[in-house]
């Protein structure tokens, strides 16, 4: 294979007209030519954390839709399905990665669950981590949620970190408004990197404390616009990821977008594409090329260096994508699941309401939750509606809340897709709606889904729960479809409804969420009641 264009030396930091010849899947040579050229070679780009589930979409087919946008490797956390099946999710998610000749990293779930205030489909404590820290393809120690657990010294958690040290792993973190001297220990304890940073200072702090910072900007959380200022001062200690990522968002851009709003905001370009390239190829040594002679033959063309239209994406020597048409097929798959509890009625949603009752604040584009007390004797009720979480692993009683922000003037809406635990959670106008959506869910075992009185609108997800057997794109378009029903005729304010829901239950996240077993204070990490006593 031969390519010509204007070559990017992200390491010198130049641009030349060159020749680019590829043998053997690998970058033979790089030849500098007299010509005028059009279009762009550079390094491909990396999400340093994803949780490939949250695409709705098995690691192949994610490839497809990713490929188009110059991605050419993950670092993913399948903490998601490891959540609902173990190892053995964690097994399918390596086992279907090798189908397709993107690149996957995967990392070892240590929070599975992300606390012991919830019912998950699994359980891996020290010895199962240290299992799938000593398999070839697992390359780190996934994100550490419970970040009070290595504060306080809790020794579940200390030891499986000191499983990744032995094994010289890396360590991914995760502590979201952690600072101070909390922040200083959990860094000592061995973590390397978070995602969670929310502002600016928070950011600052943890990079000048050795912490790496990778620049969030996915379907729910987004923090660039806090962060990105972080580009000229610590260029060598930021990545870039975007964490969760809807199959709508993925099919329109992916880190191209990160990529593309650094440089329009004037930031040094060769500074964004070593943030979105070499830098996570260097920290967690991945086996990506760089463009540089003798390395695997991983690059993109590019239109421009501007808006980064993506003309080709390569990978080891073969082109995966043209444009916006994937090159890669399809492949079978197999759907693994667990869900084991019977229908519910709709009086299994009361919930009596008090004179002042606890109520869940969500915010748009944040997994940060706010705490609300709500005076219903007032009379003046507004934008609050029921939320539930129900257990999907064993039958039991639906744990049932309130929640401000969602918006919704008319029907329901359910996913099982819950962080992390990932049971069935479930908003909606009345209890008989609530009810019928998650009916829903439980009778296809698995999806998404929105629900008047007279329609019920769902998109299957047979794999574990989590993720379509379907072809991406048509995920992406049956997604979107839902997603706008439910801001346009229901009403909901939120950019991303279902995304948002599914974070609902992210106990590790403050402050106030839902579990399986009731309502949850984030910050002080135990159970409140509905009904706030002064």
């Amino acid at each position: 294979m031969e390519i010509t264009g204007n070559y990017v030396d992200i390491f010198n930091r130049e641009i030349f007209p060159a020749k680019v010849t590829v043998k053997d899947g690998r970058i033979d040579t790089v030849e500098r030519i007299e010509a005028r050229c059009e279009s762009f070679i550079l390094p491909g780009f990396i999400d340093a954390h994803i949780h490939i589930e949250s695409s709705m979409l098995p690691p192949s087919e994610f490839s497809r839709l990713a490929a188009c946008h110059g991605t050419v490797a993950t670092v993913s956390d399948p903490h998601e399905i490891a959540n609902v099946l173990g190892i053995p999710g964690v097994e399918y998610m390596l086992n279907n990665s090798e189908k397709t000749p993107f690149k996957f990293y995967f990392g070892a779930s240590p929070c599975v669950p992300a606390t012991p205030f919830e019912t998950s489909g699994a359980v891996l404590g020290p010895d199962e981590v240290e299992t799938l820290l000593k398999m070839p393809q697992i390359k780190y120690l996934s994100e550490v949620m419970n970040f009070p657990g290595v504060v306080n010294d809790d020794p579940d958690m200390l030891a499986k970190i000191a499983k990744a040290k032995a094994l010289n792993k890396r360590i991914d973190g995760h502590a979201p408004g952690l600072r101070g001297d909390d922040l200083t220990k959990y860094i000592h304890a061995g973590i390397e990197t978070d995602h969670e940073a929310f502002t600016y200072e928070e950011g600052r702090e943890k990079v000048q404390k050795g912490m790496k910072i990778l620049i969030r900007e996915g379907s729910a959380a987004r923090n660039f616009e806090a962060l990105a200022p972080l580009i000229a001062e610590y260029p060598e200690m930021l990545m870039f990821c975007s964490d969760d990522r809807h199959p709508n968002d993925l099919a329109r851009e992916h880190i191209d977008g990160h990529v593309r709003r650094a440089v329009a905001k004037g930031y040094d370009l060769f500074d964004v594409l070593r943030i979105a390239s070499a830098n996570p190829v260097e920290h967690y040594g991945l086996e990506v090329g760089m463009l540089r002679v003798g390395d695997p033959a991983d690059f993109i063309v590019v239109e421009d260096l501007k808006e980064f239209k993506v003309l080709q994406t390569v990978i080891d020597g073969k082109t995966i994508a043209k444009g916006k048409k994937p090159m890669i097929d399809s492949v079978c798959v197999e759907t693994p699941n667990r869900f084991h509890t019977s229908v519910k009625k709709t009086e299994d949603f009361f919930l009596e309401r008090c004179a002042h009752t606890e109520i869940i604040h969500a915010i748009d584009h944040s997994l940060i939750t706010e705490e609300e007390i709500m005076d219903f004797s007032s009379g003046k009720a507004g934008d609050v509606l029921k939320i539930t979480v129900v257990n999907r692993y064993e039958n039991a009683t639906p744990a049932v809340a309130y929640v401000h922000g969602f918006g919704l003037k008319k029907g329901a809406i359910a996913s099982s897709v819950a962080h992390d635990s990932h049971n069935i959670i479930a908003v909606g106008c009345s209890d008989a709606l609530i009810a019928k959506a998650v009916n829903t869910i439980i009778e296809k075992r698995g999806g998404i889904c929105a629900v008047t009185e007279e329609e019920t609108e769902v998109l299957d997800l047979p794999i574990a729960g989590l993720m379509s057997d379907r072809d991406g794109f048509e995920v992406a378009e049956r997604y979107a479809k839902l997603d706008k029903r439910v801001k346009e005729e229901f009403c909901s304010p939120l950019s991303a409804p279902f995304m948002t829901l599914s974070f609902m239950a992210l106990l590790v996240i403050p402050e106030l969420k839902l579990s399986d077993k009731g309502l949850f204070d984030g910050r002080s990490f135990h159970f409140i009641d509905n009904c706030r006593i002064d």
